[in-house]
């Protein structure tokens, strides 16, 4: 392994802080924005904000930092604008100014890009998924604590608490990572001919399109609108705390499994449970009578989503030369991104169209098809079977 254990740690912590810049307001956002308009596609446009500028960026993020060799200025920047982010919203009387808000920080989470490929590069390529599952392990710790104590902070000062305290923890993440001595690699120059390469790949966008459904359905309904069908069923902003935090936490434990058992189950096999459940969990959210079976779907689809998230960009970048792997890193992640912007702005239109249960139904029915024949075009690409 490369580098060591005091520069690993100080990365991980920084990375800690930045989850907790991105994830501190979050359970509580779609009832805050629905408490300013009560036009649900108008919610789904803010929210959407955060993966629109995530899928514009991050590719060119990639390419700059393959192109410089330099990776830390550009994390530092991403941390800047999460924390400038969530203050803007803290101060915010509009939506017009969340949305900026939420587009600020949407920059912020392009910084991913760097974060993940330099992360990685402290491990031999034989342990990248164990190297981005250590790296999410961290993220989901960020993320729990930060959504666990959001209906305390509402209690006590209202909404604005949440995000003040979220821009602090962005500024704390800059100290961390200004601490970090990263390696600054040789430039590589990325032509347009090397990008449009790694994108004819299969081995690179299969697993990026898989990652695109799954951030759809996560991003039109956990992060999306699960919030407002359970304040339909009673829930205040404690309780939807917790159960934000009950999907991450269940998360965490998936991601954790797979740190240490995932390499001995099949791949394609997995992906067809892990994507099922998922649905499953969708759906059955708009279906269940009472909030802890609400919990329970929750939970269903955190658990799944651990296994599948590193498993697929694992997968993206594995065969990928580690001097390109930061423009790939950055397509996959675009990619997804694309999910995270179109989850919530359907989302959004959809409930307001059709209704808000009925929503749930359609996400959870096109990921399920979707997700279905990109594993067997993957399966085939890897010239495997989808049996156990």
């Amino acid at each position: 392994m490369k580098g060591n254990k005091l520069l690993i740690g100080l990365f991980l912590t920084a990375n800690f802080l930045y989850l907790v810049n991105l994830y501190l307001y979050m359970p509580t956002l779609p009832s805050y924005l629905e408490s300013m308009t009560s036009n649900l596609a108008m919610v789904g446009v803010v929210l959407s904000m955060y993966g629109l500028w995530q899928a514009l960026l991050r590719i060119p993020v990639g390419i700059m930092v393959d192109a410089s060799g330099w990776a830390k200025p550009f994390i530092i920047g991403g941390f800047a604008f999460g924390a400038a982010g969530a203050l803007l919203m803290g101060l915010s009387q509009s939506v017009g100014v969340m949305a900026l808000g939420r587009a600020f920080t949407g920059v912020a989470a392009a910084t991913w890009v760097p974060l993940t490929a330099v992360f990685s590069s402290l491990f031999p390529p034989s342990q990248v998924v164990v190297a981005l599952s250590l790296l999410m392990f961290t993220s989901s710790i960020g993320r729990l604590l930060a959504t666990g104590v959001t209906g305390v902070l509402n209690d006590w000062a209202g909404y604005s608490l949440a995000f003040y305290l979220a821009a602090a923890a962005g500024l704390l993440a800059i100290i961390f990572i200004l601490f970090t001595r990263l390696e600054r690699k040789p430039p590589r120059r990325v032509s347009l001919q090397s990008v449009l390469s790694l994108a004819r790949r299969r081995d690179v966008i299969l697993p990026a399109l898989l990652n695109t459904v799954a951030q759809l359905g996560n991003w039109a309904i956990i992060f999306g609108f699960l919030p407002i069908l359970a304040q339909t069923m009673g829930a205040t902003d404690t309780v939807n705390s917790l159960l934000m935090s009950s999907h991450l936490a269940a998360f965490t434990l998936g991601n954790l499994l797979n740190s240490f058992v995932g390499m001995r189950f099949r791949q394609i096999p997995m992906l067809l449970i892990t994507f099922f459940v998922a649905s499953l969990g969708i759906v059955g959210a708009a279906l269940v009578p009472s909030l802890a079976l609400l919990f329970v779907c929750a939970a269903a689809i955190g658990f799944v989503n651990g296994f599948r998230y590193p498993t697929l960009m694992g997968m993206s970048v594995q065969r990928v030369e580690t001097s390109f792997r930061s423009t790939a890193m950055g397509m996959h992640q675009a990619l997804y991104a694309v999910g995270m912007f179109s989850g919530p702005w359907l989302g959004g239109l959809l409930a307001e169209t059709v209704g808000l249960k009925f929503m749930f139904y359609i996400i959870g029915g096109v990921s399920l098809i979707l997700s279905y024949f990109l594993i067997l075009f993957l399966a085939k690409q890897r010239g495997v079977d989808t049996h156990l």
